[in-house]
């Protein structure tokens, strides 16, 4: 571990203190270490930061006044919600504050015939659709963490989950957001009518991980509760065959209100975990659902029963109750915990690759369990392509840390080779930093910083996060030539 980056300055922590308990009560500033250990690392654990002081606002005027003091003081200001995210991106600051929104938890407003929800960033995901199902509605991303994950995170993350082929990431389901630049100034961006005049910076500040403001306030979009929904689960005899098998659904012009899909050594995890009936003998499952009236929902599930059984599948089960739909689906969504049984840490990857190559990517990492010598189940959003390999370690291993890592890189390297991207619905953070520069050009680079510099030019919001310099891009570069990898930001580890 790198103690020295654990050093505080006492003066600096001082005077962050002094300044933030002129705005916050004294229990909202926190800054021994018993206190600033619980925010050290978000859901990707294996990278670890004391934050120099925690500050807990209460509402909006508060955060715009945290954020003009540390401007003030030059201090970097790491914004953090719920802390399960899985790419580091609220990974403290050693040096900087780390600013909790975890306060800002009220439902401000519900409108059931505009079919929208006002929500403060700390507000829980499932607690949206909770508090909008008195009136048949609900609101659509659900990522696997919805229990717990705030929507704050979801915005600066861009979330998606299980039902985003039909239903849209986190970008297609918010209308407006209120944010507060590291200026100490509100900014309004998007609106409640279905177009807003100007450049869309809406759409710029979702999944902009805290680098450009921080989110205060936002406008969700809320849909009708589906009439029913069916499920089924599709057993295949080859995990190649149920990539294209995905890939041909939708080629069928069918567009499922989920498509997932679980290799064996995944099904085989969450089977002892929960208890989902799924076929272990399988070398892969699909979860096909289709949601509407019963007559569309009738439909849909035969045209894709079709599909699925040209494509090999040998087995199918379809739920016949709501019960059993959820039953299947506690699997999927039990996947990652399910894993904290089997080994001690898990490295989860996000990827997106096109459909049609799935298999060539599967295969290959399956090559890379052999060269590192780690276990790698593997979970998909199958509909849209996108990747969780999760890959089994022990943080305590410092050598295992390192060939995770590496594993990782080669995953997200080659998605990339095939046309996809690095990341799907979890961001960048600190994680994909190094590939990064794989994906784009220093010049795309540069513009990404210009933009940041915009918003930020002292660059204090959540800094070397997400964008790579250009100076780390030709390291890495360098790095690549002579065969070798380099290390991701230098940051205490187990």
């Amino acid at each position: 571990m790198n103690e020295g980056f654990r050093l505080l300055d006492p003066v600096r922590q001082s005077e962050a203190v002094k300044a933030l308990r002129a705005i916050l009560p004294p229990e909202s500033v926190l800054y021994r270490q018993e206190d600033t250990k619980p925010y050290e690392c978000d859901g990707l654990s294996a990278y670890r930061a004391l934050p120099m002081v925690v500050a807990l606002p209460q509402d909006e005027e508060e955060v715009c006044r945290v954020l003009r003091a540390c401007r003030e003081l030059k201090l970097p200001v790491v914004a953090r919600g719920a802390g399960t995210g899985l790419s580091g991106g609220a990974l403290p600051h050693g040096k900087g504050v780390l600013l909790s929104l975890a306060r800002m938890k009220r439902i401000l407003a519900l409108d059931p015939v505009a079919r929208i929800a006002r929500v403060q960033p700390g507000v829980r995901n499932l607690a949206i659709s909770e508090a909008a199902a008195p009136y048949g509605l609900y609101y659509a991303p659900d990522p696997s963490s919805q229990i717990a994950c705030s929507i704050g995170g979801n915005v600066a993350e861009n979330a998606g989950g299980v039902h985003c082929l039909k239903y849209g990431l986190t970008v297609h389901n918010v209308l407006r957001v209120r944010a507060c630049t590291i200026d100490g100034e509100m900014v309004e961006l998007g609106s409640e009518a279905l177009d807003a005049p100007g450049y869309d910076l809406l759409a710029l500040i979702m999944g902009s991980e805290g680098m450009l403001a921080v989110t205060t306030e936002i406008t969700v979009k809320l849909v009708p509760k589906p009439q029913t929904a069916r499920v089924i689960l599709a057993a295949f005899d080859d995990v190649e065959k149920a990539g294209n098998a995905a890939a041909a659904v939708i080629a069928a012009g069918i567009i499922p209100a989920g498509l997932e899909m679980m290799d064996q050594p995944a099904t085989r995890a969450v089977e002892e975990y929960v208890h989902a009936g799924y076929d272990l003998d399988a070398a892969a499952l699909l979860l096909c659902e289709s949601d509407g009236t019963a007559e569309e929902v009738e439909e849909e599930i035969a045209r894709m029963t079709a599909v699925l059984k040209d494509s090999g599948a040998y087995d199918f089960r379809i739920s016949q109750n709501e019960a059993e739909r959820l039953k299947f689906w506690s699997g999927r969504k039990m996947a990652f915990p399910a894993m904290g049984r089997i080994s001690p840490d898990y490295y989860c990857m996000d990827g997106t690759i096109p459909r049609k190559r799935l298999g060539e990517v599967l295969r290959f990492i399956a090559e890379m369990e052999k060269k590192y010598g780690l276990r790698c189940p593997n979970v998909f959003h199958a509909g849209d392509g996108n990747l969780h390999p999760l890959i089994l370690f022990d943080a305590n291993d410092p050598e295992q840390l390192r060939r995770t890592e590496a594993f990782a890189g080669e995953v997200l390297e080659k998605s990339i080779a095939v046309g996809g991207t690095v990341t799907g619905e979890h961001g960048v953070g600190i994680e994909k930093i190094n590939q990064m520069c794989v994906q784009f050009t220093p010049a795309e680079l540069e513009m990404f910083r210009a933009v940041k510099r915009a918003f930020d030019a002292e660059e204090l919001l959540n800094p070397e996060k997400n964008i790579p310099s250009l100076h780390r891009c030709a390291e890495f570069g360098r790095m690549h030539v002579a065969g070798g990898r380099l290390p991701y930001p230098e940051l205490p580890r187990f």
